[in-house]
């Protein structure tokens, strides 16, 4: 979930009243939100850095509110408060209108054919007659952030540029060059670069080299310039400084390139309706048009209202309360969502702001939070049903009680490991393991789903060496592999994996083990309807000093004592036996 932070003062000071932190932390509870934390910048700076970086910060206290993360329109101050105050029925609703101005006046973004394989989409609007104060102006900025690492997907689905309007003129041409021949100023730079050079300055730049992969390797880079040539921005990495907004900027131009429409529009919805209350004439949004490169023309933003028809029987239902449809459309308002009774349905208007509102289940979740989560009643539920355990997680917890009776000390590892831990250091080849891989791992540790248990248990003995000898792991987990036949491509198994380290292998710790185990399970040491145990090699275990276990007709595992390589390969020093058996088979 996002993480907004305001200050309280001004937070206050919009919602017309002072609240105590416990009388605020309930009334986000009441809105579905969540008061996270009351801190300060010096509080979280001494958190971070110590407290001697902390002097000087400012102490205005902070509240860090969580905020659902489809709820776009709660990321900022202005959105969180007109939320507050039209759920509490301070305000009515406003209702947000698009100008389009005279011909010859409106605004135009013309995209060319090259965008096409880069950014192919753009929207823009303007803000006219905006009026910022060092607060606005900060809030304005961090909802472009917010909505970057949300929506915008750190700007891999959209990028937002804001600009002052009266240092450019149009009409405005988003098109795609190469690196060589786009020359600008960044944002905050004192001299200009080439995209090439640019893409090098940020590449050590803690906040922007985040977002270089986005374009680096293709072979034009996106960029908007006016009517004169001024770069506007080079999406989706940095504004140019000469269309830089301050807090005495009177008209913004918003535009939003991306790879996905329906993103963009949302985001550029999003941003105006928020920030227009400021503007000479609030909630009103001057439109712009966008030229496509077949020479369609389209006037953003869209600002569009639905309408959506609930039964009223649905959402007692769905919710278990049993409301007139009457006081349900005062609830649905309440959550900014205008509704009133036609006959015997809720017609609800579903406003530019709440994109989340997708199906009746989500209208039917406002009326739940406007209700009041506590004020439902509990009923015994109509359907009379009795849980039960697993029978494969019954039979783990069992097992791990007595493994532990045998002496044995319980691991819990990682499912996800390196493609080494479960390949090369155990002696095999990946592709003879079956291993689910991570699409985009974040770090070597985590390439796949690890087949086998033995590695977790090894790095585990490697972690502890220090520990007085010997060492007698076990754990009782799943393991995925690949399997073509199910609906998701891959099946989990639930093994028991054991280890001994010591001085001498222990093989015979490791049998009696087993022997404990089947014994446990009522299988008995016979070929006909018992378990065996035959000699075999495995890429992991010394030569001759491996077997396999064979029960209910098929094979369930291995037991042996480790071959030195993968020892070694592990970190450790000492002899190494290990058990490793499906008990799938016994459920």
């Amino acid at each position: 979930m996002p993480t907004v932070s305001v200050k309280r003062h001004l937070l206050f000071q919009a919602l017309g009243r002072s609240y105590t932190d416990e009388e605020f932390n309930e009334l986000c509870f009441e809105f579905g939100l969540e008061l996270d934390e009351v801190t300060s910048e010096k509080d979280i700076i001494s958190k971070e850095k110590g407290e001697e970086k902390a002097k000087g910060a400012s102490e205005t206290v902070l509240y860090k509110i969580d905020v659902p993360a489809n709820r776009y329109d709660l990321l900022c101050l202005e959105g969180l408060v007109r939320g507050l105050q039209v759920f509490k029925g301070r305000i009515d609703l406003p209702r947000y209108e698009k100008i389009i101005p005279p011909q010859g006046e409106l605004q135009r973004l013309i995209i060319t054919e090259e965008t096409v394989q880069v950014r192919p989409h753009a929207v823009a609007a303007v803000l006219r007659d905006i009026t910022f104060t060092q607060e606005r102006y900060d809030s304005f900025i961090d909802l472009q952030e917010k909505l970057h690492q949300n929506i915008c997907r750190r700007r891999a689905l959209v990028a937002i540029g804001t600009h002052d309007l009266d240092t450019i003129s149009g009409p405005f041409t988003f098109t795609a060059k190469a690196p060589s021949e786009i020359k600008f100023k960044p944002l905050n730079q004192s001299q200009e670069y080439t995209a090439s050079q640019i893409m090098d300055l940020y590449r050590t730049d803690s906040h922007l080299r985040h977002y270089l992969h986005l374009i680096e390797n293709k072979p034009l880079y996106p960029v908007i310039y006016d009517s004169n040539g001024v770069v506007l921005s080079m999406p989706p990495i940095i504004n140019g400084d000469h269309t830089k907004i301050s807090v005495n900027t009177r008209n913004v131009f918003i535009e939003c390139t991306g790879t996905d429409l329906t993103k963009a529009k949302i985001v550029l919805d999003t941003i105006v309706t928020m920030f227009s209350e400021y503007c000479a004439k609030p909630f009103t949004v001057e439109a712009a048009e966008v030229v496509y490169p077949n020479k369609k023309t389209h006037i953003y933003p869209e600002l569009a209202y639905r309408k959506e028809k609930v039964k009223p029987e649905l959402i007692n239902k769905r919710v278990g309360i049993s409301e007139t449809p009457a006081s349900l459309a005062e609830l649905l308002t309440r959550m900014c969502l205008k509704s009133h009774v036609v006959g015997n349905t809720l017609e609800i208007e579903i406003p530019p702001t709440r994109a989340d509102v997708i199906h009746a289940c989500d209208i039917v979740e406002d009326a739940a939070i406007a209700y009041g989560y506590n004020n439902i009643q509990m009923t015994v539920p109509k359907t009379y049903t009795i849980a039960n355990q697993l029978p494969v997680n019954k039979l783990t917890e069992l097992l791990r009680m007595d493994l532990a009776a045998a002496g044995f000390t319980e691991a819990l590892t990682f499912a996800l490991c390196s493609q080494e831990d479960i390949a090369d250091k155990l002696g095999t080849d990946l592709s003879a393991t079956k291993a689910v891989r991570i699409a985009n791992p974040k770090t070597a540790e985590f390439q796949v789903a690890r087949t086998t248990l033995l590695p977790g248990l090894l790095k585990t003995i490697a972690a502890n060496r220090k520990m007085p000898l010997p060492l007698k792991l076990f754990e009782i987990s799943d393991i995925v592999v690949k399997d073509p036949n199910t609906d998701v491509g891959a099946r989990n198994y639930r093994h028991l994996g054991a280890v001994y380290y010591n001085k001498s292998p222990g093989f015979e710790i490791i049998h009696g083990l087993l022997d404990r185990v089947m014994q446990l399970l009522e299988v008995p040491p016979n070929e006909e309807n018992g378990y065996t145990i035959k000699a075999t090699e495995g890429s992991a275990f010394f030569p001759g000093r491996c077997a396999e276990i064979f029960a209910k007709g098929q094979s369930i595992g291995k037991l042996g004592v480790l071959h030195p390589d993968v020892i070694t390969k592990f970190e450790l020093t000492m002899p190494c036996s290990a058990l490793e058996i499906n008990i799938e088979p016994f459920v």
